[in-house]
């Protein structure tokens, strides 16, 4: 997993981007080695907003792109309750793939039987 970590608005410390490394590193064990996950920290500056730590994440994998965003009163916060839903799309996503085309698959027709078979079956019927 190839990890990008950007700061829209001003600048965050050294713990705070190894937090979101560690973070992100758990869910790269779910991920392809290849697979791109940016990662953009935000701050909301309204003295209103009490949840005001963005932290947004998209993850480039096959087919369509997955996305998450959460806001909390810290950055940690945020990126915890980001790295769990992003966990569950990823999941969901493999479930999708992995699983539904083998309940999707047609099940074998049955083996067509013997003509003597069939000739003991009709005489019991008949008999």
């Amino acid at each position: 997993m190839r990890l990008k970590v950007t700061v829209r608005h001003g600048h965050v410390n050294d713990d705070v981007r190894s937090y979101v490394e560690s973070k992100f590193s758990k869910l790269g064990r779910r991920l392809h080695d290849d697979t791109l996950v940016e990662v953009v920290l935000d701050r909301e500056h309204n003295p209103k907003i009490a949840d005001d730590h963005l932290v947004e994440a998209e993850l480039h994998v096959k087919g369509p792109n997955l996305h998450g965003r959460e806001a909390a009163a810290t950055y940690e916060a945020a990126v915890d309750v980001l790295v769990d839903k992003l966990e569950r799309q990823v999941e969901r996503r493999r479930d999708k793939v992995v699983h539904e085309p083998r309940r999707r698959a047609q099940p074998t027709p049955p083996e067509p039987r013997p003509a003597e078979e069939i000739e003991q079956l009709l005489r019991r019927a008949d008999g």
